[in-house]
């Protein structure tokens, strides 16, 4: 069956580069679908969907957002109508991979189209800031950039060698055969350095059980990556071992995962075992990047690009009321477990962030705010200790097995 690879661009001033990539494409036995998202000047060759019923799926007037007074409305109609398009066209099945060319404004626009889509559809963005950051634009989802190196506005003898490999890349995923591989029911676990050994442990039994074990590390975008995935429908159980996102949300550290950080897999409906794991330390950069109001607290230097603060009794009631919340929205089974020897390596009887008074604060408030309804095992052990983490996914097999 020949695939379709979707092109989606502003075809105003940019319509020479989408019909050279167009026919390399197609060279390559590959059928196209052109979608033009552009708003200025008229469109250099015929689309398969026309700029107006992009402007339209995103609830906009085309002739409006054309004058030019409105950019940011403009941007975020196209893009809104661009992402609802290119889903159609996956959801209808006629979309097998994705390809987009621009610069930032076409960059924004094609990206949320991309992001509609889920992980394993091939997506590639040539563009004008992938060179740089670019975490904004890709979000949770598997889009490959590639750099422009120059702007994207004509054909030359760079830009042609550049578009041709992209064509050549996105023809070529759409047309990889998958091997073969024996399917396993999917569990996700969050993971950081100082809970390396709990999770290593707790995947061992499941796998032991026929699940194959996802781990995310707990460092922002691991986090909403893992619960993206979760809320895509993808995974059977998530053993929540990391939640410590949640303090670098409370004390503004570079880790976040934002405010809805553990509410994936309670949302989505996942069995999910939830633990304050690592919940002692919010995370900076150099000791030199610690906001000033941090620096008479208790400070490690985890290596020289990264700077732990031990977490406090009122950030540690904060985080431990997060967990609740999130966990009251669960719609399947959900089960929190406390460590009460410790969340963290670190955090453990003598060590350099063990500190029972704050951790009881955050044990309390979870205990305080949750559903009546939902158990809290407490085990008398630290977080890494092989009698907590065999108890964590015992909890998660239980549930499984309901």
């Amino acid at each position: 069956m020949t695939k379709t690879v979707v092109i989606v661009g502003a075809l105003d001033t940019k319509g020479e580069e989408f019909a050279f990539v167009k026919s390399i494409i197609e060279d390559a036995g590959v059928a196209t679908f052109v979608v033009d998202f552009g708003v200025i000047g008229d469109p250099t060759f015929t689309p398969d969907v026309s700029r107006d019923e992009v402007a339209q799926a995103g609830g906009g007037d085309l002739a409006e957002l054309t004058s030019g007074d409105h950019k940011d409305e403009a941007m975020k109609t196209m893009a809104s109508g661009l992402a609802a398009v290119v889903r159609k066209l996956y959801d209808d099945g006629k979309l097998d991979g994705i390809i987009g060319m621009g610069g930032s404004g076409g960059t924004s626009i094609a990206t949320t189209a991309m992001r509609t889509l889920p992980v394993g559809v091939p997506k590639v963005m040539v563009s004008t800031v992938a060179g740089g950051d670019v975490s904004a634009y890709a979000g949770t989802k598997d889009i490959t950039f590639m750099p422009s190196v120059v702007d994207v506005a004509g054909l030359n003898s760079i830009s042609r060698r550049i578009y041709a490999n992209a064509a050549g890349a996105i023809a070529g995923m759409v047309q990889v055969d998958l091997p073969e591989a024996e399917v396993k029911p999917l569990i996700t676990a969050s993971m950081f350095g100082n809970t390396t050994t709990a999770v290593d442990h707790a995947r061992g039994i499941m796998e032991e059980q026929g699940y194959e074990v996802l781990v995310f590390h707990s460092v922002g975008t691991g986090g909403r990556t893992m619960e993206s995935l979760i809320l895509d429908g993808y995974i059977e159980g998530a053993l929540d071992i990391t939640t410590t996102e949640l303090a670098d949300e409370v004390c503004g550290g570079v880790f976040s995962a934002g405010p809805d950080r553990v509410k994936g897999a309670p949302q989505a409906g996942v069995p999910v075992v939830i633990v304050p794991g690592c919940v002692d330390m919010a995370n900076f950069g150099g000791i030199e990047t610690v906001p000033e109001k941090y620096k008479g607290r208790n400070l490690y230097e985890w290596n020289p690009n990264v700077t732990l603060l031990r977490t406090n009794v009122e950030e540690n009631r904060q985080i431990g009321e997060m967990i609740a919340a999130a966990a009251n929205e669960a719609t399947a089974p959900v089960t929190v477990l406390i460590p009460l020897k410790g969340v963290s390596m670190l955090d453990s009887e003598g060590g350099r962030f063990w500190d029972p008074e704050a951790n009881q604060a955050c044990f309390d408030a979870i205990k305080s705010n949750l559903r009546d309804d939902i158990p809290v095992i407490e085990v008398d052990a630290n977080i890494n200790d092989p009698e907590f983490s065999g108890k964590v996914a015992q909890a998660l097999l239980g549930m499984l097995n309901q």
